[in-house]
This record gives C-alpha cells, sequence and structure tokens, in this order.
C-alpha cells in the first residue's frame, strides 16, 4: 500500500480518506497529480462563479477550457481527440473527476459532460466509422455537444415499453421517427440527440438506437424547469415525422435495449460517485458551522445531538466511499460489464439514500440558514435541492432495489423454481 502527502481539507471525514494521508491499494502517482490537475480547474474556472450560473446557467465555452486542461477528453479514444493521462486513464481516474467535480455543490454545471460521457458510448462501441467521424471529434473536444435520448412520458425506468417509433420507408433508405422524449438533458444545446426508438415488435427487443441531428426538420426542444438545479438545461423533446438516413442506425437494427444496460451501469456509477461527494460536502459544511455557531451559549459542536448527527453522515459517506472503490476495482480489473449490474444499482442506491440523509442533517444543523439561498447556509440549500436529480434518474431507488435481488437470485431459479 501507499500513502501520499494530504491533500485538500485538513478536518476529518471532509476529503477521502486517502487524500487525508491514509494508506490506499488503488491509487498511484498519475492519480495523485490527475487529483491536482481537476481540483486546480475547479476552483480556477468554477467554484468563483457557481452562485452566478445558478441563475443564468454556465457558458458552452468551459466545454473548451475543460478539454484544454485535459479533463473533458481524458476518457476517450486519442484518435477522436481524446486525451488520456500519459500513464493511461482507468476508473480511478473517473472517480476522481466525478468526486472533484461534485466540489462544485451544483449539479448542473459541467453537467454536459456526464450526458456525452453517456451518449458516445453507443456510437465509439456500436457505431459506424461514419458515425464516429461524423459526432466523436468535434463532441470530444467540446465544440459540440450530444444528448441521450431515451426516457419517454409514459417510460422512464421501464425503458423496454419505448412508445417512439422508426419507421423505414419501402426503399430502405430513411427512417421516419415519431414520439415524445423527456427529462432530457443538455437538450438546448445538443448538436446530436442519441435517440432510442421502436423499429421491431413490442419489448425490449424491439429498439434500436438512431442519431437525430438537431437541425433535422420536425424535431423541437423545449426547456422543462428543474426542482434542482438549473445550471444546465433538461428538456422535452418532441419529434415529428423527422426523417433520417438508414446510415445514421447506431449498431445494429433491434439491439438498442442491450446497448442501453450496458450504458445504465457506467451510468448509475458516476451518479452514484457525484452523490457522494455531494453528501461529504454536507458534512463538510454542517461540521464547519457547528465549529463556529454559538446556541444557548455554547458552540453547536459541544451539543450531544449535533455531534452525533455529524457522526452518522460520516459513517455513511465513508462507506459508501468504500463501496464506490471495490466496484471501481471490478470495472478496472476487466470485470464484464454485465456482470456489474447489480454493484452498480446497489452502489447508487447507496449514494442517493446517503445523500439525502446528510442533506437533511446539514439542513437541521444550519437551521433557518438552510431554507434561503443566501448566506452561510445556501450550498446547504442548494445540495437539499439536489437530492431527488440523484435519486431518480439512472434509475429510482426502488426499481434498482428490485434489480439488486433479481440479479443476485438469477443463478438460483432453476434450483428453487421462484417465478419472477
Amino acid at each position: 500500500m501507499t500513502t501520499y502527502k494530504p491533500f485538500g481539507e485538513k478536518i476529518k471525514f471532509c476529503e477521502p480518506y486517502w487524500y487525508q494521508g491514509n494508506p490506499t491499494p488503488y491509487y498511484k502517482e498519475t492519480h495523485v497529480q490527475w487529483r491536482a490537475k481537476v481540483r486546480e480547474f475547479v476552483e480556477k474556472e468554477v467554484l468563483p462563479h457557481v452562485d452566478e450560473w445558478e441563475k443564468t446557467s454556465y457558458p458552452k465555452e468551459l466545454h473548451l477550457k475543460a478539454y484544454e486542461y485535459g479533463i473533458q477528453g481524458s476518457i476517450y479514444p486519442a484518435e477522436y481527440g481524446g486525451t488520456p493521462p500519459p500513464a493511461g486513464f482507468d476508473t480511478f481516474h473517473e472517480v476522481i473527476t466525478g468526486d472533484e467535480f461534485g466540489r462544485i455543490g451544483a449539479g448542473g454545471i459541467l453537467g454536459h459532460m456526464a450526458i456525452n460521457s453517456m451518449a458516445l458510448p453507443p456510437i465509439i462501441n456500436y457505431g459506424s466509422k461514419f458515425l464516429k467521424d461524423l459526432v466523436l471529434r468535434d463532441v470530444i473536444q467540446g465544440r459540440k455537444f450530444a444528448s441521450l435520448a431515451i426516457s419517454e412520458p409514459s417510460a422512464g425506468s421501464d425503458v423496454a415499453n419505448i412508445k417512439a417509433t422508426a419507421v423505414k420507408d419501402p426503399k430502405g433508405e430513411f427512417y421516419t421517427i415519431n414520439g415524445q422524449k423527456k427529462w432530457i438533458t443538455g437538450g438546448l444545446w445538443a448538436d446530436f440527440f442519441v435517440t432510442l426508438c421502436r423499429t421491431g415488435g413490442p419489448g425490449m427487443g424491439g429498439l434500436s438506437f438512431i442519431l437525430i441531428p438537431k437541425e433535422a426538420p420536425g424535431l423541437s426542444v423545449r426547456r422543462m424547469e428543474l426542482q434542482g438545479s438549473n445550471a444546465h438545461n433538461t428538456t422535452f423533446v418532441t419529434l415529428e415525422d423527422v426523417k433520417v438516413p438508414v446510415s445514421y442506425l447506431i449498431g445494429k437494427e433491434n439491439e438498442g435495449f442491450k446497448y442501453t444496460v450496458h450504458n445504465f451501469n457506467h451510468e448509475r456509477f458516476v451518479i452514484a460517485v457525484g452523490a457522494n461527494r455531494s453528501a461529504r460536502m454536507c458534512y463538510e459544511e454542517g461540521i464547519k458551522h457547528a465549529l463556529s455557531r454559538k446556541t444557548f451559549g455554547k458552540l453547536l459542536i459541544e451539543h450531544q445531538v449535533i455531534r452525533h448527527k455529524l457522526s452518522e453522515m460520516a459513517r455513511l459517506i465513508e462507506s459508501t466511499h468504500d463501496m464506490i472503490e471495490r466496484v471501481a476495482f471490478c470495472f478496472s480489473q476487466g470485470v464484464p460489464d454485465g456482470e456489474l449490474g447489480g454493484a452498480c444499482a446497489m452502489l447508487k442506491v447507496q449514494a442517493s439514500t446517503t445523500f439525502e440523509f446528510c442533506a437533511r442533517e446539514a439542513s437541521q444543523i444550519f437551521g433557518g440558514s438552510a431554507i434561503v439561498k443566501e448566506g452561510k447556509g445556501r450550498v446547504v440549500e442548494r445540495l437539499y435541492r439536489e437530492v431527488r436529480a440523484s435519486a431518480i434518474p439512472g434509475g429510482s431507488e426502488e426499481i434498482l432495489r428490485e434489480l439488486v435481488i433479481k440479479e443476485a437470485i438469477k443463478p438460483l431459479k432453476n434450483t428453487f423454481g421462484a417465478k419472477l
């Protein structure tokens, strides 16, 4: 195991354990350097502007800066403009990126980096050379944007019942697409929509991914106001007789559900990493406030009930971080994505419930200051509004709990005869 010089906040549990001088079996010098790079970017280019961007949205140009720093392109192939670190990019680099970005305390800012990381894999893994050349380099380098268009008004977690249709013309040259997509993050910025459509029969076997460019006639996008951060945009997309060439099909027809499931594990992992740093931010804000705020003649931290709140927050945060690293290790060791569905589902539930608990307890520590969008409690107020954006997207907690046990007993279904 290796120990590195302490980094960041000195108060215990305000940073991951290995930041504070504890030994780690996972991180190497390349990760230490990466951590410094990402934190410098966040502190220099983002944190000074968070309050302003929460009101006005962050500028698109921030993605160009993130690319110039070597951050935005880090997870992508160099042949398409990716910028992996010299020693290579592994899952623990991604953990650091998500964790450091979580310190922003406003999920919408730089949110399209996460959306690109969900929209591009179907093209990278299954797309034709034509589609890769059309999309990847410009999006990876921050000049253009892609959005993933799966969810619909009547099909959120129930992906197999997608209703948007893509009908091939008699000559087999075009698809005509009709339907609606809802909760599509970044739709106002998107130059490309990686869209799940029904090209075959009912159920999961009739779905395909099709790329739709924003200029396609019949495509319209409107903004949806959110409970949480509006620093980015979440949208409703309407598709009315949208025609695209069959060359815009991503991978094979009617195999879109398989591609989607593969994509979901990474999405849930990324959400979990950010949610746990958000929980840690609640703890950090709470303990710093408790160390300075006096009530009834003594500091908040001197009240046992406050200490117990902070202790329980720390316990949940640290156990969640351990789970993150365990799943990250599995990814880094090449465990097939298909075998990590249950682990990623459990991790996301653990992270979102931890975040919800910590947001509530931090609010209680701040009292009235946590319900106004200014002053000492403004960060906690903002984080509290972000909780549901971790608990629902990427699969609700209820759906994921079901998946965890279904995956656990799948190898036993022929042994006990249970019907699920």
